[in-house]
């Protein structure tokens, strides 16, 4: 067997045609039809990493610790393919595995290459900045002087990433074909090709914005995360997001051609997924983390193909840790007691819920019917801990302040024995959602997915949420969930 998961991160459902998308998207219209597409897939812990964790580990990390590392006792879908005689290869442009909050997720890999250039990666030297160039090529919203700048350090990146070849989306594309042509003849290997694209900033080749022309008279492609303002003139944005999904899915047919010309579909496996959605504007809002996790940030697009299995469409409820569990059965590897996700090969029934999150937000979960949003009564008010042996976020370690009040505590079930830090989790710590703000529009709602698919109006039944809360308590408990968590959502401990 040999297997492909191709992940982008931040490909909303919506922008692919064979989802009712607005633009042709002819690449995702061939995979659809040599695959499983599912319908209703959602994601599980939020943002990136913690996404990136829920794959490689099958389980939810949300409910015990922000963004970071794979732990020392975390099981990997690349560790269980190894001790199989599967050698595991990344071929990624996305930075954030590089940073102290992450660097130890390409080393669970057999080997690796790394595409430098993506966002704020600090791969262009920032010494003396053209400040007055950029102002004058990018809308004042993108514009940073400060040094260490997200903004800033791409607006230095992107000025050595000018023709399509440049681009590093392309270039992780050409290692992940070169790595194909190499091993075409082998059996037993696992590749992730994995690009940081569709991600903001919405940088696309000149060619692919041709085909969704701006108007500004400024370079606008790069949202903040914050309310849609009235007034605000976001057609750029949307143009500039639109171009670089028509990138995304001309290197995916790239790997299509690649797999065609190779006469790769009976016996290589194809999956292609991403992390998470992103607000386009909808119910008011761009961005992530900071707002309730709507359909536009939760259900995201899944394909699988696997030899032998017939295409269509599934409407079974999926998230995101059932990819590792899926993984290891094309491989015929049984899956081990930590993994919480389950295969989605051979027509598979769905789950009866999905549980999903960002660390410190709302709760979330979907039957598939119906989603629920609960939040704490009070954000700040119920005590929150991180559990971990790696106290890292995103870019950093954890301060002495919040390293002043850790504790050991007993392992989880999950653990392998090991005791972990417990860490409040303090307010203001550099985790998300950070970036615009902390979280906004903290209100428990529930919406009938079947009647307002749209989630617009929320449905008032006691019932209904009492069902919910009965089934979030229960996934919370399989994940041997800290006893805190209860109390901070007012659930019950199932007995």
């Amino acid at each position: 067997m040999k297997a492909i998961l191709l992940l982008y991160d931040s490909l909303t459902l919506k922008s692919l045609a064979c989802h009712g998308g607005p633009h042709p998207t002819p690449n995702f219209d061939r995979l659809a039809a040599r695959s499983m597409v599912f319908d209703n897939h959602y994601v599980g812990s939020l943002p990136c990493m913690p996404a990136r964790r829920d794959l490689q580990t099958g389980r939810l990390n949300f409910l015990h610790r922000s963004w970071g590392p794979l732990e020392p006792f975390d099981v990997t879908a690349t560790d269980c393919l190894r001790r199989a005689g599967v050698h595991s290869h990344l071929v990624t442009d996305h930075y954030h595995y590089f940073e102290n909050g992450g660097a130890t997720y390409h080393t669970a890999f057999d080997s690796w290459a790394f595409i430098r250039g993506q966002e704020a990666d600090p791969w262009v030297p920032c010494i003396d900045p053209p400040h007055e160039e950029f102002a004058a090529q990018y809308h004042p919203e993108q514009v940073e002087t400060a040094p260490g700048g997200y903004r800033l350090q791409a607006a230095m990146n992107r000025s050595r990433i000018c023709e399509t070849p440049d681009f590093p989306t392309v270039r992780t594309f050409d290692a992940g074909l070169a790595f194909l042509d190499d091993h075409a003849g082998h059996d037993d290997w696992f590749l992730q090709i994995e690009v940081f694209d569709p991600h903001e900033p919405f940088h696309a080749p000149p060619e692919y914005r041709a085909a969704f022309p701006t108007t500004g008279e400024k370079l606008r492609d790069w949202p903040r995360y914050r309310r849609d303002e009235a007034g605000d003139d976001t057609d750029d944005l949307r143009a500039s997001q639109a171009a670089l999904v028509a990138m995304c899915d001309a290197q995916l047919g790239r790997l299509l051609d690649a797999m065609d010309a190779g006469g790769m579909w009976d016996d290589t496996a194809l999956i292609v997924t991403t992390d998470h959605g992103f607000m386009l504007g909808e119910h008011g809002w761009w961005g992530k983390n900071r707002m309730p996790f709507f359909s536009e940030i939760a259900r995201i697009p899944l394909f699988i193909h696997a030899p032998g299995q017939a295409p269509g469409r599934s409407a079974a409820l999926s998230q995101n840790i059932d990819v590792m569990a899926t993984l290891l059965e094309l491989f015929h590897v049984e899956p081990p007691a930590t993994v919480q996700g389950r295969a989605l090969l051979n027509d598979a029934p769905g789950r009866a819920l999905a549980l999903y999150g960002t660390f410190g937000g709302a709760i979330n979960a979907t039957d598939g019917r119906y989603t629920y949003f609960r939040y704490p009564p009070d954000m700040e008010a119920a005590p929150l801990f991180e559990y971990t042996l790696m106290p890292q976020h995103s870019g950093s370690a954890f301060t002495a302040q919040e390293m002043r009040g850790a504790a050991l505590h007993p392992e989880f079930d999950f653990t392998d024995g090991m005791p972990v830090l417990k860490i409040p989790a303090l307010p203001g710590a550099k985790r998300p959602p950070m970036q615009g703000g902390g979280f906004d529009d903290t209100k428990t709602v529930l919406y009938d997915l079947s009647l307002d698919p749209g989630q617009t109006t929320p449905l008032d039944d006691p019932a209904i949420e009492a069902r919910f809360c009965a089934a979030i308590a229960a996934a919370m408990q399989a994940h041997d969930a800290p006893p805190e968590l209860y109390d901070r959502f007012d659930l019950q401990v199932p007995r």
